[in-house]
């Protein structure tokens, strides 16, 4: 049984962590945003509780967000199972994101399944990088086959 200091330890965890944990209902409405998530996406919360987690999802990638989404609540798991997965997100200033990203379907104690949680943190910096790295590291490759 979870006594009342622990929720409220919870509650602080949720609260102050860095990473963005963001909970939306069974429709994809975002019920809960903490500190985190107004860092990694811009948002506070205030302009995103209530609202669809479309606003945060680039419009190419919502159809097969969606369709993830309403198989991984009727099932009441996740198709990346407890992978982290690096995905494309969108700023509240429009700029586009890569964030790392975790993925649970929660479910009541009768199985019921509530919605679903999102852990993540924003990884564009290292990812645009390694982007650049492997570009460097290809060039030559390819100019040696090139002038062959």
């Amino acid at each position: 049984m979870i006594t009342e200091i622990q929720t409220d330890v919870y509650r602080r965890i949720v609260e102050q962590t860095n990473d963005a944990i963001i909970f939306a209902d069974r429709e994809g409405i975002i019920r809960i945003w903490n500190q985190g998530a107004e860092s990694v996406f811009g948002f506070p919360a205030e302009e995103v509780l209530g609202k669809s987690l479309d606003v945060i999802i680039p419009e190419e990638l919502r159809k097969r967000h969606w369709e993830g989404y309403s198989k991984a609540v009727a099932k009441g798991r996740t198709r990346a199972g407890d992978r982290v997965m690096a995905t494309r997100a969108l700023h509240k200033d429009g700029s586009r994101l890569y964030v790392d990203m975790s993925f649970a379907v929660i479910v009541d104690d009768s199985g019921h399944t509530e919605g679903a949680l999102a852990i993540g943190r924003n990884i564009t910096e290292r990812y645009l990088a390694d982007k650049a790295l492997r570009k460097h590291v290809a060039e030559p490759e390819i100019k040696g086959k090139s002038s062959e």
